[in-house]
């Protein structure tokens, strides 16, 4: 059976969707154990589920078979879920050379075949100057969607679940303090285990909980994981060379949610617990928001919200409101997210809509209309909550309509400093002599047959764009 480490905005419901059938979740929070009748065990996790920083998705590590056993059901949430492998995993083993010295935490380093990573001074012996090489190993990979570079590290580590085995350790340690430490430390004699030599040994606090043959267990594991890396290691040469991939031992896979997504999580959710409408849609939105709407659930009860996600309330106190500036995150099915600039708000409608106007720069010509770009010209966009396109319409300084632009998307997500959606190749135009023409359909049929879109989201999407471009055209 697989087990599974869940922790962030989206536990309670991930826990409901991954406990049972084949998978039992452990290691547990304190708040999930109160909300769930099950018990759960302290044992070690073959896989780790962790939300992301930006709180848009989840990480999915661990042993690469039980990653593929996870992630699918993750991506099978709603049609705008997206899943993504991560040629830079957790745990993965690169020589890499410095690019960057210049910056006041840490390096750039060159891992090969243009992939770059992290590296943070603190974590390195020396003086850390361009050109240096290393070896290292990743700490905290990144979603494609972020332009931060994933943390590596020089010291080498292999995970077990409640503890790790470190190169850069000696003897045994425990991350917790008082009594409790010392008794993992004097428990780890008791274990029949044999810990590598050059490798140390330190507990992490879940395994405060576990019993013996759970920790038994954990060492076990961590210490396969120590001679497989070993293993792997074995014909590198003792220094670090040319900048390339010498080990994977586990697998990382991003996934993002949507809207719908986040909206089928808050359907797992309220099976066990007391959820409004657009729970993880507000969280994700903004950090602030998790203990309102957790105490706005605790007040109101399970009877207390009707079916509707409350946008003006939620916009009213976390934003966007008129005279704020938002950015357009643009996303892409490849998982990079891409900025289309940043505007004010000159319109709010409390049911779902909002007003973006944008000033243009002088250059080029509008994408697909063919108009130029002039000096003055100014770009009026409307998004509402939840819809599967916006329209932009161009006017240059006398406010003379140059064409409009409608974007197909996933359903779109109007956060307190920015839109979030993911693009969905097709678009429609109207071109100032009101013609209408659906555009960039091919891309559209190459990112399916890539397996960039899934074919449900592409009839979607080829859906919705035939539906515009009959309201345009009458």
């Amino acid at each position: 059976m697989t087990t599974a480490r869940v922790r962030g905005i989206y536990a309670t419901a991930l826990t409901q969707l991954l406990n049972g059938d084949g998978l039992e979740v452990v290691q547990a929070s304190e708040p999930i154990r109160e909300r769930f009748e099950d018990s759960f065990g302290a044992a070690p996790a073959d896989v780790s589920l962790e939300t992301t920083r930006d709180r848009q998705g989840v990480e999915v590590s661990g042993d690469p078979d039980d990653v593929a056993t996870v992630a699918p059901r993750l991506a099978e949430l709603a049609i705008d879920a997206f899943r993504w492998d991560d040629d830079v995993p957790r745990g993965a083993v690169f020589d890499a050379e410095v690019r960057e010295a210049d910056g006041r935490g840490g390096a750039v380093v060159d891992l090969g075949d243009g992939r770059r990573g992290y590296l943070a001074y603190d974590d390195a012996d020396d003086y850390v100057d361009a050109g240096d090489r290393y070896r290292v190993q990743v700490r905290e990979p990144t979603p494609p969607w972020d332009d931060d570079h994933p943390r590596v590290a020089p010291a080498l580590e292999a995970a077990g679940g409640l503890c790790t085995l470190s190169r850069a350790r000696s003897g045994v340690s425990a991350s917790l303090s008082g009594e409790r430490a010392e008794e993992l430390v004097g428990m780890t004699d008791l274990l029949s285990v044999e810990i590598p030599e050059g490798w140390g040994v330190r507990w992490h606090r879940p395994a405060a909980d576990a019993d013996l043959e759970a920790m038994g267990t954990a060492l076990e594991d961590a210490v396969v994981r120590a001679r497989e890396l070993e293993v792997a290691l074995a014909d590198a040469p003792d220094s670090p060379g040319e900048p390339g991939r010498l080990a994977v031992p586990e697998r990382t896979v991003w996934l993002w949610f949507g809207r719908e997504s986040r909206f089928a999580l808050d359907d797992r959710r309220r099976a066990v617990e007391s959820t409004m409408p657009g729970h993880h849609r507000t969280k994700a939105a903004d950090r602030a928001a998790s203990a309102a709407v957790d105490f706005a659930e605790a007040v109101c009860g399970a009877d207390g919200f009707d079916g509707e996600f409350p946008f003006d309330a939620v916009s009213r106190q976390f934003g966007p409101l008129e005279g704020d500036r938002l950015e357009i995150g643009h996303g892409k099915p490849d998982g990079r997210l891409l900025s289309l600039g940043s505007g004010e708000v000159t319109d709010r409608d409390p049911a779902g809509t909002i007003t973006l106007e944008r000033s243009m720069r002088g250059g080029g010509t509008y994408d697909a209309l063919g108009v130029p770009k002039e000096a003055g010209d100014v770009a009026v966009t409307k998004f509402r909550e939840g819809r599967w396109w916006y329209p932009t319409t161009y006017r240059d300084d006398e406010g003379t309509t140059k064409g409009t632009y409608v974007n197909v998307c996933t359903p779109l997500e109007l956060f307190p400093d920015n839109v979030r959606y993911v693009d969905l190749y097709v678009d429609v135009i109207r071109t100032p002599d009101g013609a209408v023409e659906i555009v960039d359909r091919a891309e559209l049929e190459a990112a399916i047959d890539d397996g960039l879109v899934a074919a449900p989201l592409g009839e979607k999407a080829l859906g919705v764009a035939e539906a515009v471009e009959r309201a345009l055209s009458n």
